[in-house]
């Protein structure tokens, strides 16, 4: 193996040869199999699936125990890894290797900015929003202002006992908190890194790629398939928690508004009926397909949150906007501190998982985002998927969960007694026009799920296939049905607490592969913009003499 440089990394033609000897696809049955690979994350995939379905009992025994084993050993790991995220991000706004363009000097982007914006929001947290959009701030404030906030360790910070206000504040800041910047710099940087490696330097668009500048052409080699094998396990356990949390928060709707049973086999249906619809997106590709229900998820989304808007609370939500957005500035230092905090059962509990559900999902939002990102400079990269998304999650969370606790400090009480999944449509009920408006958040939820599964197939896909952007449509199909089949075993094994416990036990492993990444893309980025000062140098030269 050959050791890697910065100059190492500049010489792309060198690299797409290692890459090509590297290469050991296997053609056959409509398949173009990255081996191992694919036979190895398909294999374990479906030996999971098997195992969870005939040992339901045993499967929801150890999820139950997974998850706060791992959530309380592993608090301290996963607030520092969303904190370098974060610093690293921030930095490449603000330094002179932003400048540098994804694709070249010369590329053009793919895609305006509305297409753009749909698509990489959709991907990034549609369901979340939906499924924690209430039932968050309304928790933390619950949490926050009881009697027992100081010495319970579930409200954020100790909370503000008897202070309706002040609690009202730092529920709202928690949960931006979670939805904000820490996530969008996790997949801004995965993005960053696989966009760079693969427009730049003409690697393949797979997550190995990442990693030249320290491995060298034994990326290749085994070390490369474990890196992508854990990329494919993440994502497919990402996606499959999203899309449990979805099928339950739909399902919970459906009861609601239609009676229709919130029973196992119904929820298996759901799952089932949403992934044909996934099926038929990732069949008709990126642009005909994922693009436009992206675009028409927006559009849903946008209505929703207009109609909430205007009919709730309005100037409580408008002012809220700006008050928890400084609130949000104000406690993001003491939140993302892990030394002498107290409230263990927020962070532990809260943000731990939330942490680890992101970086599962990095490989495959950052993927996505790099995939539709062509052409844009890296400043204008980050801003774009760090603040914007930031933006809108404030103001969705404010109007969402500013609405519910106003109901609930109006006297309401149906939110905060209801299930998690149903906390949403029981907030609706008390607007007018309740049916229609949860009616389409029942349309949304599907419909965001629709967009997680394609996208998500479209990713795994590209990284069971060596990197490949045009693999058969035959390995979409195998995706995107194993993503609905894992959600059904999760959800029979262990319900909510086995979707969280997956993403967590997923995020582990990978969030030291996300440090490492960080490191790559800082020495890739040094190495096109000296590329890019040499040439622009020679440009100014040549000029001067002509």
């Amino acid at each position: 193996m050959s050791e890697p440089t910065v100059d190492a990394v500049d010489a792309t033609e060198d690299i797409q040869t290692d890459y090509e000897v590297g290469q050991d696809n296997i053609q056959k049955w409509g398949l173009d199999i990255h081996n191992p690979v694919f036979l190895v994350s398909g294999g374990v995939i479906v030996v999971f699936v098997a195992l969870s379905l005939l040992f339901q009992a045993q499967a929801e025994s150890f999820f139950t125990w997974l998850r706060p084993f791992l959530t309380s050993n592993l608090d301290w790991l996963f607030l520092i890894v969303g904190n370098i995220f974060v610093i690293f991000a921030v930095f490449l706004i603000f330094s002179p290797l932003g400048k540098v363009r994804l694709g070249g000097p010369d590329a053009k982007p793919e895609f305006n900015y509305a297409g753009w914006f749909a698509m990489l929001f959709a991907a990034g947290m549609g369901i979340g929003l939906m499924f924690y959009g209430v039932s968050e701030p309304l928790t933390h404030y619950s949490a926050s202002v009881a009697a027992d906030a100081a010495t319970s360790g579930d409200a954020p910070l100790m909370g503000a006992a008897n202070d309706p206000e002040a609690a009202r504040s730092l529920a709202m800041a928690a949960t931006i908190f979670h939805w904000g910047l820490h996530p969008w710099a996790i997949y801004a940087v995965v993005g960053l890194a696989l966009a760079l490696f693969s427009f730049n330097k003409g690697l393949p668009l797979t997550v190995r790629s990442a990693f030249y500048p320290i491995f060298g052409e034994a990326v290749w080699g085994w070390l490369g398939h474990v890196i992508d094998t854990l990329a494919v396990f993440a994502t497919l356990f990402g996606l499959a928690t999203s899309l449990g949390f979805g099928a339950e928060q739909a399902l919970a709707g459906l009861n609601h508004i239609f009676g229709i049973p919130d029973t196992d086999p119904w929820k298996v249906g759901l799952i089932v009926a949403i992934t044909g619809c996934a099926l038929t997106s990732v069949v008709a590709g990126l642009d005909a397909g994922v693009r436009r229900i992206s675009e028409i998820n927006m559009v849903l989304a946008f209505l929703l949150l207009v109609f909430v808007i205007i009919v709730g609370p309005t100037l409580a939500i408008l002012t809220g906007f700006f008050t928890n957005m400084l609130a949000y500035a104000e406690k993001i230092v003491p939140l993302s501190n892990f030394i002498g905090r107290e409230d263990d059962g927020f962070r532990t509990g809260w943000t731990t998982f939330y942490w680890a559900w992101w970086i599962s999902w990095s490989p495959f939002v950052g993927m996505f985002i790099a995939r539709v990102s062509y052409g844009r400079t890296v400043r204008e990269f980050m801003i774009s998927v760090l603040i914007v998304p930031t933006v809108v999650s404030v103001l969705w969370m404010t109007a969402f969960g500013g609405t519910a606790i106003s109901q609930l400090q109006s006297g309401f009480q149906g939110a905060v007694e209801a299930d998690l999944p149903l906390k949403l449509f029981v907030v609706l009920e008390q607007l007018p026009l309740a049916s229609i408006a949860s009616f389409i958040g029942i349309v949304l939820v599907i419909v965001f799920f629709v967009t997680s599964s394609d996208s998500g197939s479209l990713v795994i896909d590209t990284i069971t296939a060596g990197g490949k952007m045009d693999a058969p449509v035959a390995q979409r199909v195998f995706w995107a049905s194993f993503e609905g089949l894992v959600a059904i075993a999760l959800l029979l094994g262990g319900g909510l607490t086995a979707l969280q416990s997956a993403a967590v036990a997923t995020g582990f492993p990978f969030a030291i592969i996300l440090v490492l990444m960080v490191y790559c893309t800082y020495q890739g980025l040094r190495g096109e913009k000296k590329a890019l000062d040499e040439a622009e140098a020679a440009a100014q030269e040549a000029s001067a003499t002509a």
